[in-house]
């Protein structure tokens, strides 16, 4: 079985960090970013599967870059992991393209269900996200 690649944005190395423990023995985990720039530039470079990126993040935030990216043709799937959980955040992230949007506080229980979903094309958004 091919395993997915991820790529993840995120300004906090400590979580970059826990999400790559979190990911690593599910998928291949081809690059990480922690600000919105690299996350466009590397993004591009490297055609993930599944782009996982922070709304906050210096240069350009989370929803600027995934915008960027689907401007650029970028065909990989988009999932938030964030600290917001305002409908109007988890509005704007589905508006920019993204498939998923998980808290950061419930990453253990919907991240990966997250990838699973976007990559079989079907959107995931908990509830305690809204």
């Amino acid at each position: 079985m091919i395993r997915a690649r991820i790529f993840l944005a995120d300004d906090h190395s400590q979580l970059l960090e826990a999400e790559t423990d979190l990911l690593r023995p599910h998928f291949d985990i081809v690059g990480t970013a922690m600000d919105g720039g690299a996350l466009v530039t590397e993004a591009l470079r490297l055609h993930p599967d599944v782009i996982i990126a922070d709304i906050t993040m210096p240069v350009l935030n989370g929803i600027e870059a995934v915008q960027k990216l689907v401007q650029s043709g970028s065909t990989a799937k988009y999932i938030f992991l964030t600290i917001h959980s305002s409908q109007e955040f988890v509005q704007a992230c589905l508006e920019a393209g993204a498939q998923g949007f998980v808290s950061k506080s419930k990453m253990k229980a919907h991240l990966i269900p997250a990838i699973y979903a976007v990559l079989d094309d079907m959107s995931y958004v908990p509830s305690s996200s809204q």
